[in-house]
């Protein structure tokens, strides 16, 4: 199985519709290692890591996000591989 690294960014309204805490489910759903942020420009920044296919699952998920979000675009970026071994778990951080 293929393992791989994204961070993502996510526009829109998605800050005060519970999208952290809704990635957060979805993230360990998939069995996805990383953290979720709010942005202090007003978007949500992700990383995520895991098996590509569980990548891809959430990648479609944050375009819906929860019931009150709007998202408008769905930035994407490759990490190195390494940047794997630095994760466990998937928890919400601090703004950033």
């Amino acid at each position: 199985m293929s393992h791989e690294c994204f961070r993502f960014t996510v526009h829109g309204r998605v800050q005060g519709v519970f999208f952290r805490a809704s990635t957060r489910d979805k993230a360990r759903q998939f069995d996805l290692n990383g953290w979720v942020r709010n942005n202090t420009s007003g978007e949500v920044e992700l990383i995520a890591c895991g098996e590509a296919g569980n990548i891809d699952k959430l990648r479609e998920w944050l375009w819906q996000g929860p019931k009150f979000s709007k998202v408008i675009e769905v930035e994407s970026q490759r990490l190195p591989d390494n940047k794997m071994a630095d994760m466990s778990g998937f928890e919400i951080r601090r703004d950033g």
